[in-house]
């Protein structure tokens, strides 16, 4: 999300070299795959694990790599499509997943290469079930899926791929946590006892870390660490460099966690394995994200693949968690009156601002909020046509000026030790076409009904208008989501998770349009409680005016814009109390951008 530049990077010499490693008899593949992941499927991987941006030169945060001894393919949705475009040089072939005709990459390798080939994947950056399938349909062709011990691009890669971050790890006090690390582990165990396996596996960093309630700071914008973690029936294992842990940590993790060096960890699997502590009978857990190494490591016939359990416990906040989501969300929202005031100010007086140096302002603004810990991803911070290029962000080198005459579009987040954020604004600092309005009025309005939902409990999200939203954690989070993808339709919405609202519309070349609200999960009470179930609706907690001068007001209905109202009289009410006395401009501004319609 929002990966910097657009552009161009020759990988002549690197496909070369990449070329030359498959030949060698020591890796022997036809075709090499080089996916976005790192071995924990971080979406913000470290810059020593963008193997696909190394290779590609598309640093965009989706897209799969597939290398052929002459040709060379990328793969990304529609997102990305036009970053793409600007970023790939005449060495690719851009594959638009989505589009008819276009397969994933998975159905080229099984459907549109040549029969009877190698097909070289780094084990520990494919997902575990999705070998199994690939491997099935391969087999149909008489192809094979190697597993490879080295990765050639490292080798490609050399002296010059980055050294991965080991950075100072830090406990998170219950007060913002809401729940000590023990009664984690004990839920654990307690999902662990359903299917009578000996120990569960933890490979996400997310999950890692919110099982011990630690955070860290080597992954950009998400505040976890390196680290792999086994609970069993009566012991848990932390794998990290122990040096990322000061006397403070090793305190709160206490005699219940055993810390063993992160490169342990296969062994330690297989070890597991070989002394039998665990068996077909009794098997490990591992979660449906597990990379193929992990199983390799304990047997196939030793594990059972699910959903994640520590996913599941994690997506539902506790009330402190929510509370803490509320209180950083008026906070956020201070940043926002306060960057926005200073922007359509800049805008007013002739002076020039261009996309970066406006989401460097907003970063500042947000910098000296309390318990502030960074942003949750990079800005979003796009005019015009640029809007349209739905993950887009600025290159310093190579960007936009911000005009009153383009509209502007502004995603943005930050993370706090209460909570994270992800808001989109965008407005019309001039007089905006009526195009411009009426796809606004449509977005709002789209907003406004997700916002006002009321549904029965088990209901699964099926629309492309959200994504779950971690506490102090990563800012796009499963299983919980309001989307298309098949993990969101098989996963309930439950009173407690946090997701986006973010319906947008898009007019390629031209301009792009997003409102997005963070909203809570929580239980309604309806008048006839119609079947006798539960139902649920969302609570917003992000606190930001919606730009009233770009809504066309004879569409909206009565209660859209009763809504409209209430939200911007909840928005002031909470936020204008932080401006008062100390940034009058701000005030005044969010006053005027408040005022009823």
């Amino acid at each position: 999300m929002g990966a910097i530049g657009r552009q161009t990077i020759n990988t002549t010499q690197r496909l070369k070299s990449l070329r030359e490693l498959m030949r060698k008899p020591e890796f022997d593949v036809k075709v090499f795959v080089v996916p976005s992941e790192d071995e924990h499927f971080s979406e913000y991987p470290a810059e020593a694990d963008k193997r696909r941006g190394f290779i590609s030169g598309f640093n965009g945060s989706a897209g799969c790599a597939v290398v052929t001894l002459k040709d060379a393919f990328l793969f990304t949705d529609g997102r990305y499509f036009l970053q793409a475009e600007q970023q790939l040089d005449e060495n690719w072939t851009l594959m638009k997943q989505g589009l008819p005709d276009v397969p994933t990459w998975q159905e080229f390798l099984s459907k549109h290469l040549e029969e009877g080939i190698r097909i070289g994947v780094d084990p520990t950056l494919i997902v575990a079930s999705e070998a199994v399938s690939l491997r099935k349909s391969l087999r149909t062709r008489d192809s094979e899926l190697v597993t490879l011990t080295q990765n050639p691009v490292d080798v490609v890669w050399g002296t010059e791929r980055p050294q991965r971050p080991k950075n100072r790890v830090f406990a998170l006090a219950t007060e913002y946590a809401g729940e000590q690390f023990s009664i984690k582990l004990k839920r654990i165990r307690g999902e662990m006892a359903k299917k009578n396996a000996a120990a569960t596996a933890v490979t996400l960093l997310d999950e890692v870390a919110w099982l011990f309630n630690l955070r860290g700071s080597d992954i950009d914008f998400n505040p976890v660490f390196f680290a792999y973690a086994i609970v069993t029936r009566d012991s848990a294992v932390l794998f990290v460099d122990e040096g990322q842990l000061d006397d403070s940590v090793k305190i709160h993790l206490g005699q219940e966690v055993c810390v063993r060096p992160y490169e342990d960890f296969l062994s330690y699997l297989r070890s597991l394995a070989t002394d039998a502590l665990v068996k077909k009978d009794e098997p490990v857990l591992l979660g449906d994200k597990t990379n193929l190494a992990v199983v390799e490591a304990l047997g196939e016939e030793n594990v059972i693949i699910m959903p994640s359990p520590v996913a599941a416990l994690k997506a539902i906040k506790n009330s402190i968690e929510i509370e803490g989501f509320r209180r950083c969300h008026i906070r956020d929202g201070v940043a926002l009156a306060r960057y926005f005031a200073w922007l359509e100010q800049q805008l007013n007086s002739g002076e020039k601002v261009d996309e970066y140096q406006g989401a460097k302002q907003l970063a500042k603004f947000r910098s000296v909020l309390d318990n502030f810990m960074g942003l949750s991803f990079t800005a979003i911070s796009s005019v015009g046509p640029n809007a349209a290029i739905i993950h887009y962000s600025p290159d310093p080198n190579d960007c936009t000026m911000i005009t009153k005459d383009q509209i502007y579009l502004c995603d943005s987040g930050g993370q706090y030790l209460d909570g994270t954020t992800d808001v989109t604004r965008t407005w019309h600092f001039g007089v905006p076409a009526d195009d411009e309005k009426r796809a606004f009025t449509r977005v709002l309005q789209g907003h406004i009904a997700m916002d006002t939902v009321i549904f029965p409990a088990g209901t699964t999200g099926t629309h492309g208008t959200g994504h779950g939203v971690g506490h102090f954690l990563n800012v796009h989070e499963g299983p919980q989501g309001i989307g298309t993808r098949i993990a969101y339709n098989s996963t309930a919405l439950k009173p407690g998770m946090t997701v986006s609202n973010e319906p947008g519309y898009y007019a390629d070349g031209k301009w792009g349009i997003r409102i997005e609200n963070v909203v809570v999960v929580r239980e309604v009470s309806t008048p006839y409680n119609f079947g006798g179930v539960k139902y649920l609706g969302f609570e917003h907690v992000t606190m930001c005016p919606i730009q009233t001068t770009l809504v066309d007001l004879s569409l909206l209905s009565t209660n859209e814009r009763a809504w409209l109202n209430n939200y911007h009289r909840e928005v002031f009410q909470k936020v204008a109390p932080y401006l008062e006395g100390s940034d009058e401009v701000a005030l005044e501004w969010l006053r005027r951008r408040c005022a009823p319609v």
